[in-house]
């Protein structure tokens, strides 16, 4: 090698470092100058210091892969948004930059059979493969209840969910959710039920650039106060809004309030009211801080301008419980 005769290397030792009987890395050590030459002392320290170190290497290692595993895991649940006819979806998944682990954060949408949008986004407690295992879980108990029992409330559903994850790891998980539902309003037009449990409310963006929070569904968490009542909310949709569920590492800076976080998310939401909807959450992350400790998740719903576009026909009332007009309503 032409940097060993530009040291002047005269020996040289290669000693494998071996983990769970694989060869993972080699050490190389090298005498240059008129240094003495490498004598069997030497490198039975050498194995020595290795030996001692072994723990530390095979439990980073193991680490290594479980992360990846996790990752893995992760990526696979957050599938491409469905194309749903009269709306337009769009979801986004940023890893932090700072943090060696992996996050519970997660998005979900699908259509019902009724035709109805169903937006989910979520937040496991942990960062490993508990954690991205726990999030699959939810994540796929969530779809069949919302699926099953089409015709109750979010904050319903959601209570449903709670007792799920309370016999499948009682005391020992917790996690953040808000279910949404887009319903076809009686006017023709659409409506957001929805319900929220511990998690950041939904922002509603108008297509004239006045952007709120929706907030008047929040409960507590998962995992905490199973078999509580929860309740949903519904908001009209008008032509040309955005609906965005987020995940707190979009909003939260360390050192600051987060309602500091809310009131810029507002701001620049409205600025975006006329962007794309993909362009919309791009810039989203763009202004997210690159230096924050937490993964961003989030998943965007953009209806378009006028009451009804071609190929998006009316829903028909389903009947059974509806909230009122506006505003939260029990379970």
């Amino acid at each position: 090698m032409p940097w060993l005769t530009a040291a002047s290397a005269h020996g040289m030792a290669l000693l494998p470092v071996v983990v769970d009987g694989v060869v993972t890395a080699l050490v190389s050590t090298a005498v240059c100058g008129d240094r003495d030459p490498l004598g069997e002392e030497d490198v039975e320290l050498m194995l020595a210091v290795l030996e001692r170190a072994h723990g530390a290497v095979s439990g980073a290692l193991r680490l290594q892969r479980a992360q990846r595993v996790a990752l893995a895991l992760q990526r696979s649940l957050l599938t491409e948004p469905p194309r749903v006819p009269g709306v337009e979806i769009a979801a986004r998944y940023l890893p932090s930059p700072a943090a060696a682990e992996v996050g519970g954060d997660w998005y979900d949408s699908f259509v019902l059979p009724c035709g109805d949008p169903v937006l989910i986004i979520g937040d496991v407690t942990g960062h490993d493969v508990e954690a991205a295992v726990t999030m699959g879980r939810l994540r796929n108990m969530l779809r069949a209840l919302a699926v099953d029992r089409r015709e109750e409330l979010p904050g319903e559903v959601l209570r449903r969910l709670d007792l799920a994850l309370r016999a499948m790891a009682p005391g020992e998980t917790t996690a953040t959710c808000t279910l949404a539902r887009v319903e076809r309003s009686p006017d023709g037009g659409r409506r957001l039920v929805h319900s929220a449990a511990g998690h950041p409310p939904p922002l509603l963006v108008t297509g004239d650039g006045n952007a709120r929070l929706l907030a008047a569904a929040h409960g507590p968490l998962l995992g905490v106060l199973p078999d509580v009542p929860r309740g949903s909310s519904v908001d009209p949709l008008p032509p040309g809004s955005t609906l965005l569920l987020y995940t707190d590492g979009l909003v939260e800076r360390p050192g600051e309030d987060i309602d500091e976080g809310l009131a810029r998310l507002l701001r620049h939401a409205a600025g975006l009211a006329r962007e794309p909807v993909e362009a919309f959450c791009d810039e989203l992350l763009v202004a997210a801080d690159p230096t924050g400790h937490d993964d961003i998740a989030v998943i965007a719903l953009r209806l378009p301008e006028g009451p009804r576009t071609a190929g998006d026909p009316a829903v028909p009332d389903r009947g059974g419980p509806r909230p009122g007009p506006s505003g939260s309503v029990g379970s």
